[in-house]
């Protein structure tokens, strides 16, 4: 028993070695938690039931108590989405090692959390649209409510609409957070940094992939498997990856494409334009074509 001991001793040791954790370690200061995944989770959770009345959260609600149900949640969610912004944005600042002073932090997280609760009607407008997106591009639909109830897309583009506004609030951390809780839970991948117009939707869902700098445009529909992604990117002098530069697909109005299409690099697909499945696009597809896989050629149609 004390040679287990002893070997147990050891590895706590090894462990504790700063040259062990070096990266992989976040030192606490009182004050600075990181955000809480589990609280997030919950925020989530009142943002959908904000967003889908009756269909997340509390199904008692009726016209006569809307008002109060959703201004309840309005204050929890802000309560929450306050501390969860305020932790983002002490990351954030400790991770670029800029110096911080903890009451701005918190009377900044007040602001954005306001400007994110703002935008909730315009999220649940555009929110609005991609139900009717996916009822309308799926014969198997029997009504709205079924599309929100249980269609792996209302979650995904929830969540990434949520954190796209967060994302475009500059707030660190979070939005990512957001996203790949979507990810866990439907297989849909999409980064917050993504640009997606309204009228969007992904029939089935598992395995897409919409990387950081992708844009699509209005009434863009795409199946199962698809992956819109950037091909080798440049290096630097020290040969790091640069950052921020556009290096995934634009997709214009009413494409379509189909599972396991991989579109990749900052190119461009036509308005109007068809991608087949199970094929890569590497190159400009011009409006109105058909991208196929039996030819590869590009066809009118």
């Amino acid at each position: 028993m004390s040679n287990y001991r002893h070997l147990l001793t050891k590895t706590v040791e090894k462990l504790s070695e700063s040259n062990s954790y070096q990266g992989l370690f976040h030192q606490y200061k009182d004050g600075e938690p990181l955000p809480s995944g589990k609280t997030l989770h919950h925020i989530i959770d009142l943002a959908r039931s904000i967003l889908f009345p009756g269909y997340f959260g509390n199904s008692t609600i009726h016209s006569q108590t809307i008002q109060y149900h959703i201004g309840v949640n309005i204050e929890e969610l802000f309560a929450l989405l306050t501390e969860q912004i305020q932790a983002g944005l002490c990351f954030g600042e400790r991770n670029i090692e800029q110096k911080k002073d903890s009451i701005s932090c918190k009377d900044k997280a007040v602001q954005l959390a306001v400007q994110f609760i703002d935008k909730l009607p315009e999220i649940r407008h555009t929110l609005s649209t991609d139900v009717e997106a996916a009822y309308y591009g799926d014969p198997a639909a029997t009504c709205f409510g079924e599309i929100i109830c249980c269609y792996p897309i209302i979650r995904a583009i929830s969540n990434y609409r949520i954190a796209h506004e967060l994302y475009q609030l500059n707030i660190p951390l979070i939005p990512r957070i957001i996203t790949e809780m979507a990810h866990s839970e439907t297989g849909i991948d999409i980064h917050p940094g993504a640009k997606i117009g309204d009228h969007f939707t992904i029939d089935h869902g598992t395995g897409v992939v919409i990387g950081a700098t992708c844009i699509i445009g209005n009434n863009v529909k795409l199946y199962q498997g698809v992956t819109l992604g950037a091909k080798s990117f440049p290096l630097d002098e020290k040969g790091n990856p640069i950052k921020g530069i556009p290096r995934h697909p634009i997709l214009e109005d009413n494409v379509i494409v189909y599972s396991n299409a991989t579109i990749l690099g900052r190119i461009t697909i036509g308005k109007g334009a068809i991608i087949g499945g199970n094929i890569w696009v590497t190159e400009n597809v011009p409006p109105f074509q058909r991208i196929v896989q039996s030819t590869g050629r590009k066809t009118e149609f």
